[in-house]
C-alpha cells in the first residue's frame, strides 16, 4: 500500500477537485471538470506502467470509493440527483478499469502507445456511459424522480451542427477535452514514469 499511496492521494485530489469544478460552467458546452476528470487517465496510466495493473485497479477502487463519498456529500446539499451519482459512478469505474486492460494489451510496444490508446478508449467509453445513463430518455424509466428535459432539449450540435438533445453537445464537447488531454498527458506520464522508476532503482 505505501508504494500506490501517492496515487490513490493524487487520484482521490483528481476526483475530489472534479467534483467541485463539474457545478461551474466553462462556456456554453463544459464545466470547469471537464479539464480536471481527464487527469483521472494520467494517474492510473502511470500506476499500471511503474507498479503494473493490480495497483492501478487498486488505485481506481480509491477513486470510485472518493467519487461515491462525493455523491452522497453532494446529495445532501441538494448538488447532484441519484440519476447523476450512478452515472458518474458507473462511468467512473467502467472506464478506467477499461483503460487499464487495453493498456495492458499494448504494454509491451513503445512507451506512448499503451497511454494513448487506453486513454483514448477509456475517455470515449466514460462519455457515451455518463451522458447516457445521465440524460438519455430511453433510461428515464428508471429514475421517475430525476428531470432531464431540459438536456433532451433540441438544439443545434455545438451550435452549428444539425439539431440533437443538448446532452449530445455536452457529451461532444466533454469527449473532444478528454481526447486533447489524452495526447498532452504523454508529456507528463513519461516524466513521471521515468522519475518513478528512477527513484524505484535507487532504493533497490
Amino acid at each position: 500500500m505505501p508504494r500506490i499511496l501517492p496515487g490513490v492521494i493524487a487520484m482521490a485530489i483528481v476526483v475530489v477537485a472534479s467534483n467541485i469544478l463539474v457545478q461551474h460552467l466553462l462556456g456554453a458546452w463544459l464545466t470547469w471538470g471537464a479539464l480536471t476528470y481527464p487527469v483521472a487517465f494520467l494517474v492510473t496510466d502511470i500506476m499500471n506502467r511503474v507498479y503494473g495493473p493490480t495497483a492501478a485497479r487498486k488505485v481506481v477502487y480509491a477513486g470510485f470509493v472518493t467519487g461515491v463519498l462525493c455523491s452522497l456529500v453532494a446529495a445532501g446539499m441538494d448538488k447532484t440527483t441519484l440519476r447523476i451519482a450512478v452515472a458518474s459512478g458507473a462511468a467512473f469505474l467502467s472506464a478506467q478499469l477499461m483503460d487499464i486492460a487495453v493498456f495492458n494489451q499494448l504494454r509491451k510496444y513503445n512507451w506512448w502507445l499503451p497511454p494513448l490508446a487506453a486513454s483514448v478508449a477509456g475517455s470515449i467509453f466514460d462519455t457515451a456511459v455518463f451522458f447516457s445513463i445521465a440524460f438519455a430518455t430511453q433510461l428515464t424509466p428508471l429514475f421517475p424522480a430525476d428531470d432531464v428535459s431540459w438536456a433532451n432539449e433540441l438544439v443545434p450540435l455545438l451550435g452549428h451542427g444539425p439539431a440533437q438533445p443538448l446532452w449530445v453537445s455536452l457529451a461532444v464537447a466533454d469527449c473532444s477535452v478528454k481526447l486533447a488531454q489524452a495526447v498532452l498527458a504523454l508529456v507528463p506520464f513519461r516524466i513521471a514514469v521515468g522519475n518513478l522508476i528512477r527513484r524505484r532503482a535507487q532504493i533497490h
